[in-house]
């Protein structure tokens, strides 16, 4: 995903900065609640923009906000712009890298961490993503800092790495949720999932649903017929889109051997790749190998993706896993009927028969079988997108997440006896009982 509009470039302040200072924090009786929200890098997904709604959501008068970021990997993407946008000038521990291994550098950011926290005396600390958990979680309680969040958006507990990497990640979650005042999850499925690996107990959790700004995609309609003209494609061609990063949690060879399928019954079908990493050279020589180099079209990242949804017949999502994922909800939103496989989250966001088409992961043909029907039959396609759109209307708004956020934040904090105008954030260093 992306945010529509062309991106802007600004630098941000990095933690050693001369703009980050002491004078940037509070006075010690702000009545604002401090929030001091944590996440690896900004790269293009859900988690980003969670985030960034949420800095920028926050209602002024009750709550002043920090973004702490790391840098982005190569071929990522990054929605800093989509943050800027929005009033939210992010500060940049560059030494934090979203990647599942501990080096020096970690140790690094740690230590700037520790003095950040320090330095703003935040109420709360609320961490995103694995690395950012780690590292912020540590630092809070370091600090004495009276409530720490994590939100998981996914998990990188299976699929992802190896044995015993995966279990040294477990481990490494336990520990971090036993330190941990809320465990927060995008969806019921997500927070199943971290229960059966042993992460915490069900009760520890509270599922937060993704909220995202949908105005942009509930009003495709203008945009229509730009993108087929753009790319050369004739206006009665089925066009099916799949929007992600190029990695291997995302299974792009799933669909682009599913798309075989889906061309030999839909012979004028084309097929869009929208995204970009480490994967597009092999994909792409697949796509060849498998007879599609002429149907497939590797966008790359686009800044504009009201314009892809408008132009797209169906939404593939062929992921192994999965959390909430964002380029699912925008379609939906966007009037786009969707085709997943039944992985992590997507069963709590698309109802099979209702509002979308679930398929078992890695079936090649019925995934390939979904695409085709939705298809053929264009009622089925219009009534399933109706149900989708009324859905994500319903649950998916960035107002409702702002307003789900406030009310734990408020709760957490009434439990450890601190309400509006007592100022008890992060102490000089004092541990957290």
């Amino acid at each position: 995903m992306a945010p529509s509009g062309p991106p802007r470039v600004r630098s941000s302040p990095r933690l050693d900065d001369e703009r980050f200072s002491m004078s940037q924090t509070p006075e010690p009786r702000s009545e604002p609640i401090r929030v001091l929200r944590v996440i690896a890098r900004l790269n293009v997904g859900g988690p980003a923009l969670h985030v960034s709604l949420l800095n920028s959501g926050m209602h002024p008068d009750r709550f002043r906000s920090w973004l702490v970021t790391g840098t982005e990997n190569p071929g990522e993407g990054s929605l800093r712009s989509y943050a800027e946008a929005r009033g939210v000038e992010p500060i940049v521990i560059p030494e934090m890298l979203g990647q599942a291994t501990l080096a020096p550098r970690d140790a690094i950011a740690l230590a700037k961490m520790v003095r950040l926290v320090r330095s703003v005396r935040p109420h709360v600390v609320h961490t995103h993503t694995a690395k950012a958990g780690f590292l912020g979680r540590v630092a809070a309680r370091a600090a004495g800092v009276p409530v720490v969040l994590h939100t998981y958006h996914g998990h990188v507990l299976s699929g992802y790495y190896g044995r015993l990497r995966t279990t040294a990640l477990r481990v490494m979650e336990r520990a971090l949720a036993r330190i941990t005042d809320r465990l927060i999850t995008v969806s019921d499925r997500v927070r199943d999932d971290l229960v059966e690996f042993g992460v915490a107990p069900a009760e520890r959790f509270t599922v937060v649903p993704l909220g995202l700004d949908l105005a942009p995609m509930f009003d495709v309609a203008a945009h229509r017929g730009l993108l087929r003209r753009e790319l050369g494609i004739p206006e009665h061609a089925p066009v099916v889109g799949i929007v992600g990063r190029l990695f291997p949690v995302k299974n792009h060879p799933l669909f682009l051997d599913a798309a075989v399928h889906v061309a030999r019954a839909h012979p004028e079908s084309r097929f869009l790749v929208v995204g970009d990493g480490p994967l597009r050279a092999d994909l792409e020589r697949h796509a060849h190998e498998v007879g599609l180099a002429d149907r497939v079209i590797f966008t790359g990242w686009r800044h504009d993706l009201p314009v892809i949804y408008s132009g797209l017949d169906l939404l593939a999502v062929s992921s192994v896993n999965e959390g909430t994922p964002v380029s699912a909800i925008e379609a939906m939103a966007a009037g786009c009927p969707v085709v997943a496989t039944r992985v992590g989250g997507l069963p709590d966001l698309v109802e099979d028969g209702r509002t979308g088409q679930l398929v078992p992961s890695g079936d090649v043909d019925a995934l390939a079988q979904a695409m085709s029907t939705i298809l053929a039959d264009r009622t089925l396609g219009q009534r399933l997108a109706a149900a989708a759109r009324v859905d994500v209307e319903r649950r998916f708004l960035a107002s409702r997440l702002v307003d789900d956020v406030e009310r734990l934040y408020h709760r957490l904090l009434a439990a450890k006896g601190i309400g509006p105008g007592v100022d008890a954030g992060a102490s000089a260093g004092e541990p957290a009982a």
